[in-house]
């Protein structure tokens, strides 16, 4: 059996209820090429081979304990689980670029935000997310505004996904339990072809923002020039939707007249 690693996160999954409900999920949305970040032990991802094509389906893990113990208990389907960084593999890149893709697992919590923020770098292939995060980000990724819970996570994927918070999950579900509650998140690509605004600076106004959430924006987005005219200047971030951000982004990018902050 593999031993779940501190250092890497590792909460393996055991509750057959709550592993359904995922399958379930996986099972009703449209089939891409799916790949299982966090493979663990397989509980995810024995179900995953049954309902899923054999050459449209890759299980990934950064533990090799993980990877040796799939290929053992599952040898027909030894050339799906790559032992692979899906944060850091060029490998997976080439796979996130080439193709339609759904994304399911019980990722990491210590680098669930930083996955979705790949899963940004990818939007025009990623089409849907099953995932199990720490109860707190989960409920970021959902957040409306006027939320303390709403944040730049919240409005990046917001503006290309449709977010939907599934259901929570106790902390006995895993092994080892973890210290917080878990909860199931689905995301739904909006696949709008064009988005009418310069992602760069929307992605530098929103992140400016909530980097300095408690100033409003007048104050928070003077790095985009003190002269500059926008709406909603006498906001907080948390108060404004991310269409607003993109009415923001507009004006500002109007008024830079093309000239884009690279930092």
């Amino acid at each position: 059996m593999v031993q779940a690693k501190k250092h890497l996160g590792q909460h393996f999954l055991i509750n057959e209820g709550v592993k359904k409900k995922i399958i379930e999920v996986v099972y009703h949305i449209p089939k891409n090429f799916t790949i299982e970040i966090g493979a663990g032990t397989g509980v995810l991802t024995k179900e995953l081979i049954q309902c899923l094509n054999k050459n449209e389906f890759l299980a990934i893990d950064i533990d090799k304990e993980s990877i040796e113990y799939l290929k053992r208990n599952f040898p027909e389907n030894a050339d799906q689980f790559l032992l692979e960084d899906f944060l850091n593999s060029e490998r997976v890149d080439a796979i996130l670029s080439s193709k339609l893709i759904n994304i399911v697992g019980n990722f990491p919590y210590n680098i669930s935000s930083q996955i979705m923020f790949k899963v940004l770098n990818y939007k025009n292939n990623i089409q849907y997310v099953v995932g199990m995060f720490q109860k707190e980000v989960a409920k970021r990724i959902c957040a409306a505004p006027h939320n303390k819970d709403y944040g730049i996570l919240s409005v990046l994927l917001q503006t290309y996904f449709e977010t939907e918070y599934l259901f929570t999950v106790n902390e006995g579900s895993f092994n080892p339990p973890p210290k917080v509650k878990s909860a199931v998140v689905l995301l739904k690509n909006k696949m709008k072809k064009e988005y009418g605004f310069n992602e760069h600076v929307f992605f530098d106004v929103v992140k400016t923002a909530f980097n300095q959430r408690r100033k409003t924006l007048r104050n928070s987005l003077k790095k985009f020039g003190g002269e500059i005219e926008f709406l909603y200047k006498d906001k907080r971030p948390e108060q404004l939707s991310y269409y607003q951000f993109i009415e923001i982004t507009n004006q500002i990018e109007k008024q830079m007249d093309g000239k884009i902050f690279k930092n």
